[in-house]
């Protein structure tokens, strides 16, 4: 049995009326969500997350997220909606959980998630403590993702039943009891994208034609390099092939990624004349090293950090395994041995950085979620 918006496990019976917090981002699918919470006959406050001292300084333009534009629409579809609307500051847990967090993790030469961090330090952590210390029963939230409720009373995680507006990954990092009291009234819809606009338009809301948020809300003008330039200052280092050999200079081993492409600004070409990609950064030595696309396959990662959404795996397991927010599933084997994941791919993957989030499904339910921390790449065949 799905409950984007049923009873929680302390609820005493099928019809309890929840109080629930409502998280508006000022964007169409969050006030929706609180729409259909509302008509669900629970009994709503809207809340926008303050997250930034600053907020001319984050993305603006309709994204959709976190600027003062973005609190004006969350507050004008609450009062549509006729429900009460606070908006509570959290810029500083945001700064230290989510902004230095991405800094310190590319200046370590990994590549981090802040939309991960975000759910599982401020939306589903600050956010659900401060909800459940006032006496709210849920958090209710517009990522498309689906809490199903066992027999047993425990609660799981599972995709959208659209698969192409799944959001269950970047929400891999909450517990049980987080979901015990997680609320996602979008995720069993299989409406498209303008059907939800269009049902926004018939509540008369006006988020119902607003742009959809898109890359990183701290970084206003899109430009991650430079964003973390302007914090991590810039030291010129050498960008060189497998063999060690110079190709070219950067200003910050920082501002790369495993798997990227575009940007190198290598001076000549490989001697087959293919693309060359990142495939390791040494922070040590501000060395970025480049190479062919094959030499990104990898069959195997350890993962640190793994947080489960119900009971941990008791052994070695058959999964399928998913490596971005975006990305397809692939097909692997896991085990949790001495506190760490370990992962090992039916076929080798490419692009997979240390840093990112490796999310473990059966079936379409999500495992758990942890944090990429080394691979193991495919012996390739030279000559």
């Amino acid at each position: 049995m799905t409950d984007s918006t049923a009873d929680l496990p302390t609820a005493p019976g099928p019809h309890r009326r929840l109080r629930v917090l409502a998280a508006m981002s000022g964007g169409v699918d969050s006030a929706v969500a609180a729409a259909r919470a509302v008509e669900a006959g629970h009994d709503v406050t809207g809340v926008h997350l303050a997250l930034s001292a600053n907020p001319q300084s984050f993305r603006t333009g309709a994204r959709g997220c976190c600027t003062l534009e973005d609190s004006r629409d969350a507050r004008r579809a609450a009062d549509v909606i006729g429900i009460p609307f606070y908006v509570w500051d959290l810029a500083d847990r945001f700064r230290a959980d989510v902004v230095d967090d991405f800094v310190a993790e590319y200046q370590a030469g990994r590549t981090p998630n802040p939309c991960l961090r975000c759910n599982e330090k401020i939306k589903f952590a600050a956010l659900l403590d401060k909800a459940l210390a006032l006496g709210f029963d849920a958090v209710c939230t517009g990522h498309y993702a689906t809490v199903v409720t066992r027999p047993d009373g425990g609660r799981e995680l599972h995709r959208a039943s659209d698969a192409a507006k799944d959001q269950s990954y970047v929400l891999g990092v909450l517990d049980e009891r987080q979901l015990a009291h997680a609320m996602f009234p979008l995720g069993d819809t299989r409406a498209t994208k303008e059907e939800i606009r269009a049902e926004a338009e018939r509540r008369d809301l006006a988020v119902a034609k607003k742009p959809d948020s898109h890359d990183i809300c701290f970084i206003a003008d899109g430009d991650t390099q430079g964003f973390l330039a302007r914090r991590l200052g810039t030291t010129e280092g050498d960008i060189v092939d497998e063999d060690g050999e110079r190709l070219g200079t950067h200003t910050g081993a920082y501002g790369y990624t495993v798997g990227q492409r575009k940007g190198l600004r290598l001076g000549r070409p490989a001697p087959d004349g293919k693309p060359r990609y990142v495939l390791d950064i040494s922070p040590v030595t501000n060395t970025v090293t480049v190479g062919p696309a094959e030499a990104l396959d990898v069959t195997a990662l350890t993962a640190i950090r793994p947080r489960w959404c119900g009971t941990p795996p008791a052994g070695p397991g058959s999964y399928t395994a998913q490596l971005r927010a975006h990305g397809d599933e692939t097909p692997v084997t896991a085990e949790l041995a001495d506190g760490e994941l370990r992962v090992a791919f039916a076929s080798p993957v490419r692009g997979v950085a240390p840093g990112q989030a490796v999310v473990l499904y059966d079936g379409t339910r999500v495992v758990g979620s942890a944090t990429i921390a080394t691979t193991t790449r495919a012996a390739r065949v030279v000559g």
